[in-house]
């Protein structure tokens, strides 16, 4: 038997592609509603672990709620009001709605995506995923032409996730990058996982969980709330935590890590990224069972950078270009 392959399955009607480690167990379910991970599965003492709390049945990943494993783009978590400039000119993504205008997650958690590439090898195999809905005049407020392409490689180091962003439009546009999963442990209580986040500086926000503006949103650790600081990996204990942390410290390899471990030692996730944020978010208010999973969100730029003028380079993608993220699981067990 080959040490990669591929295959498929299905989640209700919703097609699944699934990519499988045969010599360490580990299995990766991706469906094409969204290009949603809904399944990482590894072999553990006690049995096969669903480390992903991702999307359960057809119907959740019908409904796409608490953006589990969401891709989200053409931006990560929320845009205030759901207005934004660009280019000398206004936007507004809920005209005429005067209550609960949040805006979040971009506009792809229930979209489908095509599978355009499968590639099986001696040493990984991977699947990428494309969707071009992104258009002028689908989505209020975004008159823009986005293709999207999300590669999904899996290898002996883990699960790596390419998103490559192409504006395939006549002009500029902001757009950025953020994924979104959700991940258990299999002992102990939130409260009792251990949690590791190096970095520099901590994101305040408003009460709608909006970056304050310019430099104030930024707050060294060392002088933050000493409850978000997770610079030492320590149990997260009664910390209700959805925040950002930028200035990740990378490692030799040059990846900067999250990470979350079994408070038993049976299991450790690390979340990757080169450059960009990381967002921890503790589940306290989902509706399905809170407080039962961590996300660790690796983002391309802060949330609501749309209106931010220190991000103003790093959304701008211009007409004809694209621009990739790369970020990934390492899991040991």
């Amino acid at each position: 038997m080959n040490r990669f392959s591929i295959t498929r399955a299905f989640m209700g009607g919703f097609p699944l592609v699934v990519l499988t480690d045969n010599e360490r167990g580990l299995v990766l379910r991706v469906a094409e509603r969204g290009a949603t991970v809904v399944g990482i599965e590894v072999p553990l003492a006690q049995g096969t672990f669903q480390v992903a709390d991702g999307f359960r049945d057809e119907a959740e990943l019908a409904a796409g709620k608490s953006a589990r494993f969401a891709i989200m783009a053409p931006f990560a978590n929320r845009i205030a009001d759901g207005r934004y400039r660009f280019d000398g000119a206004g936007y507004d993504m809920q005209p005429g709605v005067t209550v609960d205008r949040g805006v979040r997650h971009g506009f792809l958690r229930t979209a489908d995506f095509d599978v355009v590439d499968e590639f099986v090898g001696e040493d990984s195999v991977s699947v990428a995923f494309y969707n071009g809905s992104i258009r002028p005049g689908v989505h209020e407020g975004y008159p823009f032409a986005i293709d999207t392409t999300i590669r999904f490689t899996l290898d002996a180091g883990g699960i790596t996730l390419q998103a490559t962003l192409r504006n395939v439009g006549d002009s500029d546009a902001p757009c950025f990058f953020g994924w979104h999963p959700y991940f258990r442990m299999p002992n102990g209580l939130v409260d009792d996982w251990l949690l590791q986040v190096d970095a520099a500086s901590l994101v305040l926000t408003d009460a709608g969980t909006i970056p304050l503006p310019g430099a104030d949103a930024l707050a060294p650790l060392d002088k933050a709330d000493p409850s978000l600081d997770f610079r030492s990996m320590r149990a997260i204990g009664a910390a209700q935590i959805d925040k950002a942390y930028t200035g990740l410290q990378r490692e030799g390899d040059g990846r900067a890590r999250m990470r979350l471990r079994d408070p038993q030692g049976a299991l450790e996730v690390r979340v990757w990224q080169t450059d960009g944020v990381g967002l921890v978010f503790t589940g306290d208010t989902v509706p399905r069972e809170p407080r039962t999973s961590v996300a660790m969100e690796p983002m391309e730029a802060l949330t609501n950078s749309f209106n931010r003028d220190d991000s103003a380079d790093r959304v701008r993608l211009a007409a004809g270009a694209e621009r990739s993220f790369t970020c990934g699981i390492e899991l040991a067990w």
